[in-house]
């Protein structure tokens, strides 16, 4: 009786720990706006947090220019970015946006695999890894054809998902629906408690890991980082003002605690370990932005001190290497976050481009090569534009070696028109 009784609390324990992950994860994903709305929440729900709100009051100390309209991004802007983020220009990658240009709102995917692959003769293996790949982007459980699927995907890639959740959802899903905790606990070794436990981690999964991003609200927020430049080197801090200041009413705290009711005790307990967990998770998302601040900074120097503000080829994956963290983090981190300088305020993620084709002793983005082009038509002879080749030509004479066909396509995201219908 003992044992079970500490398998069911080491159960417990666990399942907090998940939830505590899970918010977490929240917390580091949120914009400013949206992580101030959730204090103010907890404010109404926890009598000894205190909320400030540290935006500066009066108006001659806020620069309102460097206030942002934040749009949030649609599920398939935030899918897209992280894979033309982490994935090569590779057949595979194609598929994965094809994948992600036929979910539908609440993150499923919505084509029968099998068909595609008889009917269009796809290659099943490639379709394969692309399915891998979609289903490691964020949020977990993105890309599933099924709410089962869409559940063990989430628990797969949680570490702290208890040990056989991910094979009951796999074996034995109907079983867990139907609450046949006897056949499960049976099947498995474990006791009734034990499978219970894993239905309650269970429902703390999301059943629609899409409906998250079909809010596209405008925004105002404040940078979360501010860029100085002394002596020619760049350095990032956190900025102030950019969320409400949080504090624990200490007084009331001890107060309460006064109480010779055990259940009140247990309640202003609990209330105090759901601050710290707060203010540790709000803590470790600030160090997190402030880390990846300081390794994008670090890997794009240039764009801070050189007036042309050029950019380097950079995945995410090349920081997520460098700070050994995982590539979703960095997503996280760098979505919806923004950054101050003296020349304007920019998202995180614009400062991740993939590498055009260049010759080997030279280090150039795709921006950059578009802005050569765009350099190129704005000063051509109206009566003569440049044609493709002939843009091709230029930039092979300064050493970058491009395709026509490339340059027809960076022309058209552009928006420029062909030679023919730019001639005067």
């Amino acid at each position: 009786m003992k044992i079970s009784q500490n398998l069911k609390q080491k159960q417990l324990q666990k399942l907090a720990m998940t939830q505590q992950m899970q918010q977490s994860i929240k917390i580091l994903k949120s914009t400013n706006e949206e992580l101030t709305k959730l204090i103010k929440q907890r404010e109404l729900e926890n009598p000894f947090i205190e909320v400030h709100d540290s935006h500066p009051q009066n108006s001659e100390t806020v620069d309102f220019t460097n206030l942002i309209s934040n749009r949030q991004p649609s599920l398939d802007d935030y899918l897209l970015d992280q894979v033309h983020l982490t994935m090569r220009n590779t057949p595979i990658r194609t598929l994965v946006i094809y994948f992600i240009e036929n979910l539908d709102d609440n993150g499923y995917l919505k084509l029968d695999i099998d068909q595609m692959i008889h009917e269009q003769k796809f290659d099943p293996t490639l379709v394969a890894d692309a399915l891998t790949l979609l289903h490691q982007l964020d949020p977990p459980g993105i890309g599933a054809r099924n709410l089962q699927e869409c559940l063990l995907l989430q628990a797969e890639l949680d570490p702290d998902a208890p040990q056989l959740a991910a094979l009951i959802l796999q074996n034995d899903f109907e079983q867990l629906v139907n609450k046949n905790w006897n056949q499960i606990a049976t099947k498995y070794s474990i006791t009734e408690d034990d499978a219970i436990a894993i239905l309650h981690y269970v429902q703390t999964l999301s059943p629609a890991p899409g409906l998250g991003y079909q809010h596209p609200n405008t925004e105002y927020i404040y940078p979360d980082l501010k860029v100085t430049v002394n002596d020619g080197i760049p350095a990032v801090t956190l900025t102030k003002h950019a969320l409400p200041q949080l504090t624990f009413n200490q007084e009331y705290f001890e107060e309460m605690n006064q109480s010779a009711d055990p259940a009140v005790q247990s309640f202003v307990n609990q209330k105090k370990r759901e601050y710290d967990q707060l203010d540790s998770q709000i803590n470790q998302r600030e160090k997190t932005i402030l880390m990846v601040g300081q390794a994008i900074i670090a890997r794009q120097q240039k764009f801070f001190t050189d007036p042309t503000h050029p950019l380097k080829p950079l995945l995410l994956r090349d920081i997520a290497h460098q700070l050994q963290l995982h590539e979703s983090t960095i997503s996280r981190a760098v979505n919806g976050k923004y950054l101050k300088t003296d020349f304007g305020t920019y998202e995180l993620k614009s400062f991740f481009t993939t590498a055009a084709r260049y010759a080997a002793d030279q280090e150039l983005s795709t921006d950059s090569v578009q802005q050569m082009i765009q350099d190129l038509v704005a000063n051509e002879d109206p009566h003569h534009p440049l044609s493709d080749q002939k843009i091709v030509d230029l930039l092979t004479a300064k050493e970058i070696k491009i395709s026509r066909r490339t340059v027809a396509k960076y022309r058209s995201q552009l928006g420029i028109p062909s030679s023919s219908k730019r001639k005067q």
